[in-house]
């Protein structure tokens, strides 16, 4: 067994390789987070008016710096979907304007943008990806093609949940600024996935999950807002806010930080899950790419279809193959209960895929033990 996953809450006998779903939290952040809820319950009205204001500011100015942006431009959600619908409900748009996204976002999202656009009389525009991906330049142009006067909002993925592609969308970012449309990025699957700097992307908003490839505890998440937007950028839930406890100064955060009576102590712990990788975060990111990419070409030999990308710039530590047409429905069911293996299978356009998602507590002995169980089943 490799040694890391020592480090984790999993089952010792699981061969888990749907890190991309829920991600999974070592041992030590989760006595964090406990510690936390521990120091809530014993003393509740004096956490709560004082000690979780300057635990949840600790915990901002630790994450902005790993993200590359402001504190105070940074606000915690419980995921990335209830972020993106925040936003949603605040914009500005009259009947008949566009919001364009790619053919890969994530399906709990589109179900959002969906609801709320025929609500809007909003119009949803896909942008069909041209697979394999192969260049940034290819993308930028399946993309840009579709915007049009009438496109307010441009909706992006930075690595794509169904297909586990890193898209290449700062070109697109760019583009977007120079014709005054707001750009919202859902960053779910990238903080501590890959490289990030979010005053470098330059977007107007982004949300990632820290519970995924960061391992927090479930339910951390987080939600940029640059700073010219928060005037107008407003919670969906109102409390208290300045008539409140929060200390701050900023309106923006006092409306946000507190929505109610709940636990934060996930959020809390972010100092520690950014300690506990930072020293080993780009060995732990190139000892999971590695084992993705040989992946891929045991998928092509096993499965007998083609990859959806082509080289190493698109892929991270996910990958996503489309399984043969004739395969087993139940083949999700088959790897779990006869082999031990979580992974997920899906429908995306009309074809079956197989997901894999790996973090530092697999090894390749994690990948054959798939690749047997798919020669067996296929």
């Amino acid at each position: 067994m490799n040694e890391n996953k020592k480090l984790f809450l999993l089952e010792e006998d699981i061969t888990y390789l749907n890190h991309g779903s829920f991600g999974a939290c070592p041992k030590v952040i989760f006595e964090d987070y406990q510690n936390w809820q521990f120091k809530l319950e014993k003393q509740p009205v004096q956490f709560f008016t004082e000690e979780l204001y300057y635990a949840l500011k600790k915990s901002r100015e630790s994450l902005s710096k790993f993200l590359g942006c402001g504190q105070d431009e940074v606000l915690f959600f419980q995921n990335p979907t209830t972020a993106v619908s925040n936003i949603i409900y605040n914009l500005d748009l009259k009947p008949g304007d566009e919001i364009l996204m790619t053919d890969h976002e994530y399906g709990a999202l589109v179900r959002a943008w969906n609801a709320w656009g025929k609500k809007a009389k909003v119009y949803i525009k896909y942008a069909n990806v041209t697979l394999p991906l192969e260049s940034k330049d290819k993308f930028f142009e399946d993309v840009s093609k579709k915007i049009s006067s009438k496109t307010k909002v441009i909706f992006l993925s930075q690595i794509t949940s169904p297909t586990g592609l890193v898209f290449p969308i700062k070109d697109i970012i760019d583009f977007a600024k120079e014709k005054k449309i707001i750009t919202i990025v859902d960053g779910a699957h990238v903080p501590g996935h890959i490289d990030l700097s979010i005053q470098n992307l330059g977007c107007d908003f982004y949300t990632g999950a820290l519970h995924k490839w960061m391992c927090a505890p479930k339910g951390a998440s987080f939600l940029f807002v640059k700073k010219e937007h928060q005037k107008w950028i407003k919670p969906v839930i109102y409390s208290w806010g300045k008539d409140g406890d929060d200390p701050e100064l900023s309106e923006f955060l006092q409306d946000f930080q507190w929505q109610g009576t709940r636990d934060m102590s996930a959020f809390l712990t972010i100092p520690k899950v950014i300690n506990f990788f930072k020293n080993d975060i780009e060995s732990f990111q190139e000892h999971s790419k590695k084992l993705i990419l040989n992946s891929g070409e045991q998928f092509q030999r096993v499965l007998r279809t083609d990859p959806i990308s082509r080289g190493d710039d698109f892929l991270g530590q996910m990958i996503s193959f489309p399984l043969p047409k004739n395969t087993n429905n139940k083949i999700k069911d088959i790897l779990w209960e006869n082999h031990n293996i979580e992974i997920p299978i899906f429908e995306w356009n009309k074809e079956k895929f197989i997901r894999l998602s790996i973090h530092i507590y697999n090894d390749q002995k994690d990948i054959d033990s798939l690749m047997n169980a798919l020669q067996s089943i296929i």
